[in-house]
């Protein structure tokens, strides 16, 4: 026990594992307070990358443990909506000792630099429970690197090669250092469509009181009827952005197909069809509903829990009121607007490969961050958008509401 205390609270330790994750981070605060500097970012990205293979096991874990930290701390303050803040501290701590645990099986090679790279190489194709949002080759987006599979290898090869060449042998590592740098140039086709996002601030606390309901549904049809007075083809609002049940709601599907004479509408709202709830985005074009695509990929503990069906029913019925899962679509499903095809996403799916497949040339993407703000959840997503946008060639339109509403190209 006292080896055990001596080598994990280590102070020198810990200070080194601190300074790896902030350096793996950064990006993020800076991205979030408008901070976009090339060289700041690819500092941090050698330098933490390159103490993070030096480090041994126990550094490692504290590493993970921080990144943790930093990058998903925000997944606890949607505690707050089911009256479990108390909860906060205590979920905050677990998310940043699993991810202390994964980056410790990592520092079971801790003097084989060359399987620790390949491992944290393949770290980005790792989902615990469903939710990938750990990409390290992230920190590489608004750097001089490009954060693409091949460039991000490349870039690990060139941080290995700083550590284990001889040292007449050190220089080498310019060679994919500078390979890493090189991007593929994509130039999207003009877009016969003039297209507007909704930018929406409903907070998370009001969003579903019925007493709010009427305020909100008028509120989207003011921004529906500018985007019309502005000549748009189509206006995408958030998901949920009607909290209701809307295939149920008669009144509102006929505003909405009769605005849909003179602009395309796609909104999120909940679906209920024979004892099925879906989280869905409604497509109304030409005075009718065209079609509603429901949500393919659902929040690991937000909209399922990803156990077996005996833990399901337990956790359910502690932590949310013995409320049912949502239920979730077989496949991605295609809007066809205009004569032009638009994949469906909605929030966490859209930054789920699963979603490219086929390689969607636009996708609409709609999100609701109300759950995590303030905090860098936004900023977090719109840059794993971006990496997303970036690898699959694909324009992605995010409408979100207390987010970050963005026309993302790759």
């Amino acid at each position: 026990m006292k080896n055990f205390l001596r080598n994990y609270f280590t102070i020198f330790f810990i200070i080194k594992a601190f300074a790896i994750a902030f350096s793996l981070s950064a990006f993020i605060y800076l991205d979030y307070f408008s901070l976009h500097v090339k060289f700041i970012n690819s500092f941090f990205a050698v330098f933490g990358f390159y103490l993070l293979l030096k480090a041994n096991k126990y550094e490692l874990f504290w590493s993970g443990f921080f990144i943790g930290l930093f990058w998903f701390y925000w997944i606890a303050l949607s505690f707050r909506y089911y009256d479990l803040t108390y909860l906060i501290p205590l979920v905050i701590c677990g998310i940043a000792f699993i991810y202390g645990i994964i980056f410790r099986i990592i520092g079971i090679f801790e003097k084989r630099v060359c399987i620790k790279v390949v491992l944290l190489f393949l770290l980005s194709f790792f989902s615990p429970f469903g939710f990938n949002w750990l990409k390290p080759e992230l920190s590489l987006l608004d750097s001089y690197f490009n954060p693409e599979i091949l460039t991000y290898a490349l870039f690990l090869g060139a941080i290995t090669l700083m550590i284990k060449a001889k040292k007449e042998y050190k220089l080498l590592a310019v060679v994919p250092l500078f390979l890493s740098t090189l991007h593929t140039t994509f130039i999207p086709e003009k877009e016969p469509l003039k297209i507007k996002l909704a930018s929406l601030n409903i907070p998370q606390e009001i969003r579903w009181k019925k007493k709010f309901q009427h305020s909100i549904i008028s509120k989207n049809y003011n921004e529906i009827k500018k985007a019309i007075d502005e000549n748009y083809d189509i206006f995408i609002l958030p998901e949920s952005a009607f909290p209701l049940y809307l295939n149920l709601d008669e009144e509102n599907l006929k505003k909405l197909e009769n605005l849909s004479k003179k602009i395309v509408i796609i909104t999120g709202a909940l679906t209920y069809d024979k004892g099925n709830f879906y989280n869905s985005n409604y497509h109304f074009e030409n005075g009718k509903l065209k079609e509603i695509a429901h949500k393919v990929i659902l929040v690991p503990f937000g909209e399922e829990v990803p156990l077996p069906k005996f833990f399901t029913k337990i956790v359910n019925n502690i932590f949310f009121n013995g409320a049912n899962d949502y239920t979730k679509s077989k496949q991605p499903q295609d809007f066809n607007i205009k004569g032009e095809k638009f994949r469906n996403a909605i929030c966490f799916e859209a930054t789920r490969d699963e979603i490219y497949e086929e390689n969607p040339k636009k996708l609409i993407a709609t999100s609701n961050n109300a759950w995590f703000t303030p905090s860098i959840e936004p900023t977090l997503q719109n840059l794993l958008l971006r990496l997303y946008a970036k690898k699959y060639k694909t324009i992605i339109y995010h409408s979100a509401n207390g987010g970050i509403s963005s026309i993302i190209k790759p």
